[in-house]
């Protein structure tokens, strides 16, 4: 029987999505501004719809293939119709979630740039509002998918399903929206500002339009499906924990599991994710309420609020939940309800490192920005080292949470930590999706001719949105990886539950065991660089494409005539959906085969290997392009001489390198290992049946 106290989720998802509908309706009210910003806020919202359509014609088709496969192949001799229809329920839910944030986001732009012609706190609220549609979209969608399906089937591992649609979708939307979105950075800055010292987001510039789409697609719908996926698939490890776990082994002592405790612990992810959201909707009301004439310092308060309501609303959860149970129980509840607390001041910790590494008025950065008085190499390696040190406090803080979730409540702790760590999601969301609207804003501003007062005003926004982006990017490693872990445990369990050891132990001087972990080291360096290089070729294609119009039409540059902002476009998406497709199969398959070839003993390998290196490239690459973009930023105020220095030139060759660091590869590294991850336990019944899960090599 399913508790009832579940219906708390459905109640916040339910608010969440209201609530969020209000927020798009009360900036759609706004007024957009003059001619000019319209018209370039068309153009934004024109080439976002162009590329979100062209993707979703491709993700029905993979959506459809991978359905009937997960139908046939994740219980070989059965059809799995129930899975098969969560994975479609989950990634169509991924998809709306993400593409109705974004829409809201290319209508927020040019509204919150006018807004900003009445002042800051106009400005804030109106960004804040379009940012918050996405943040609360993807929270109540994610939640109350999770709670019905488990509501009606009563089976975790139908839930995995859902999980696995969320997670593909986020594949596509996360990578394809980095490779857009870096593809038109990159070559506005190599041409525009390196050749022709045009300023940022100068109209004349013909990759300007093409940036400011990628924005959109990259940085909300890109960013909201990545944290979809991590918030359902923390929730589905935790749920699957439960559900296979007889007993639950901790140093502080364990538990035996009868049915009505095990029934209380498959829930009490969900259920404390949904005291999560309400802390999340608080946190919002919050930092529109309170202190928007302090961007910055209101983004940052409202999430410490939320983390301090969460804290409150969660032991309000866990003593309604502990109603009827034993005292061995009881206690054991409050122990999670713990772990899921340092999971949640550990995330916070962690965003506020990379929020060290990468601020303008921190010395990581001012030392990269100094660097660059030395030229473009010095540069490059400061920035590298820097971003690499970086790794060091979030790992720690990895530790600190996984030792004391783990004293607290073993295993199901550490899956307890990584809920706790994505409990207050919507606050993070909203505060991330703030930075690429007013980043626009910004931009149309400046093509719109609102003068420099008002684009200062801007700047200001943009300047918070960039810090907030920094700790939400931060954030979202640190969870990704606590949530992977997690994934890790439960994946174990599963195998140990159909061939009873068969991972129990995890032994280094097995051979096909250390191939697994050799490959699994590997495969986020080389999806990596895959990433790279896509964005490489693209932003050349985009180099050759906007020199043509320098060359063939002058008139360009003097404003006589318009850039054509369409063919920049064009090549921005044909070109990131087309190298999403080895990313993609990398993804599937690789694991697949180290199942099917080395057994289920190195897959379980393998995810430790990629989970580790992928936690080092995910955290270096995101800081070190940060702290680069930031580097450019701090001499463009006026320091270190400048605009137009050599100074400045070498800063935005950092800046070049960095985009793809921090915005492409980086954060997609979350997405990669959830996926990988979810798909070793999605096809578990499928690896098992090669030599009974020891693989078809039996050396």
């Amino acid at each position: 029987m399913i508790p009832i106290i579940l219906i708390v989720a459905l109640i916040a998802g339910a608010l969440s999505i209201a609530i969020a509908l209000v927020f798009a309706r009360t900036v759609m009210k706004e007024e957009p501004g003059n001619e000019k910003m319209v018209e370039v806020s068309g153009y934004i919202e024109s080439g976002a719809k162009t590329y979100i359509k062209v993707q979703f014609k491709i993700l029905i088709i993979f959506v459809a293939g991978l359905s009937v496969v997960m139908l046939f192949l994740m219980q070989p001799g059965e059809l799995s119709w129930a899975q098969m229809i969560a994975y479609i329920i989950g990634s169509a839910g991924s998809m709306f979630a993400g593409v109705l944030g974004m829409l809201v986001g290319v209508k927020a732009n040019t509204r919150a740039a006018q807004g900003c012609t009445v002042g800051t706190k106009k400005g804030f609220d109106i960004a804040f509002y379009g940012g918050a549609v996405m943040g609360l979209m993807v929270v109540g969608v994610a939640l109350i998918g999770v709670s019905l399906i488990y509501w009606i089937t009563g089976r975790a591992n139908i839930v995995l399903g859902f999980s696995f649609g969320a997670s593909s979708i986020a594949l596509f939307m996360k990578c394809g929206g980095g490779i857009y979105t870096k593809t038109a950075d990159v070559g506005a800055d190599l041409v525009g500002k390196a050749e022709y010292n045009l300023p940022e987001d100068d109209p004349r510039n013909p990759a300007t339009i093409a940036d400011n789409v990628g924005d959109n697609v990259g940085d909300i719908a890109g960013m909201g499906s990545d944290l979809f996926d991590s918030y359902v698939a923390s929730i589905v490890a935790a749920m699957l924990l439960a559900s296979t776990l007889t007993l639950i082994s901790a140093p502080l002592g364990d538990l035996a599991l009868n049915q009505n405790t095990q029934d209380i612990l498959v829930i009490a992810p969900v259920v404390l994710c949904g005291g999560g959201l309400l802390a999340s909707l608080l946190g919002i009301a919050f930092i529109k309420y309170k202190g928007s004439e302090e961007p910055g310092k209101a983004l940052n308060t409202g999430t410490y609020l939320a983390t301090v309501i969460f804290a409150g609303i969660s032991a309000l959860l866990i003593s309604l939940m502990s109603i009827g149970l034993e005292v061995p129980a009881i206690q054991f509840l409050w122990r999670i309800y713990l772990a899921s607390i340092v999971g949640l001041f550990s995330g916070i910790v962690i965003g506020f490192t990379s929020d060290y590494f990468t601020r303008d008025d921190r010395k990581p950065t001012m030392n990269i920005a100094k660097a660059a008085q030395e030229g473009h190499a010095v540069v490059i390696l400061s920035g590298f080292a820097y971003g690499l040190l970086s790794v060091l406090p979030p790992t720690i803080g990895i530790v600190i949470a996984m030792i004391l979730s783990y004293s607290l409540g073993g295993v199901f702790g550490v899956a307890m930590s990584a809920v706790g760590m994505l409990a207050i999601v919507g606050t993070i969301v909203s505060n991330d999706a703030f930075g690429p609207i007013v980043d626009n804003a910004r931009g149309i501003a400046e093509q719109g001719n609102l003068g420099e007062d008002i684009i200062r005003t801007a700047d200001r926004l943009d300047s918070a949105g960039n810090t907030a982006k920094a700790i939400t990017k931060g954030f979202a490693i640190g969870a990704a990886n606590l949530t992977v872990f997690a994934l890790l445990f439960s994946f174990a369990e599963e195998a140990n539950a159909i061939n009873a050891g068969i991972i129990s132990v995890v032994n280094l001087l097995d051979i096909k065991v250390l191939i697994g972990a050799f490959i699994g080291v590997i495969i986020p360096a080389i999806f990596s660089a895959l990433l790279v290089l896509s964005v490489q070729k693209n932003a050349g294609k985009m180099v050759n494409e906007i020199r043509r119009q320098f060359e063939e039409n002058p008139k360009i540059l003097s404003g006589e005539e318009a850039a054509d902002f369409n063919k920049c476009i064009d090549i921005a998406t044909k070109g990131s959906l087309k190298e999403l497709i080895i990313p993609s199969i990398i993804s599937i398959t690789v694991p697949l085969m180290i199942g099917i070839l080395f057994g289920v003993a190195a897959l379980g390998a393998f995810l430790g290997g990629a989970i580790l290196s992928g936690f080092v490239f995910a955290i270096f690459m995101s800081n070190s392009g940060g702290a680069w973009d930031n580097a450019k930023k701090y001499i463009e105020d006026g320091n270190l001489g400048g605009k137009g220095t050599e100074t400045h030139k070498a800063a935005i060759t950092g800046d070049t390198v960095g985009d793809p660091f921090k915005d492409t590869s980086g954060p997609s590294i979350n997405t990669l290992l959830v996926v990988m991850s979810l798909t070793s336990s999605i096809f578990i019944g499928l690896l098992m049946i090669f030599n009974g899960g020891l693989g078809l090599f039996a050396f």
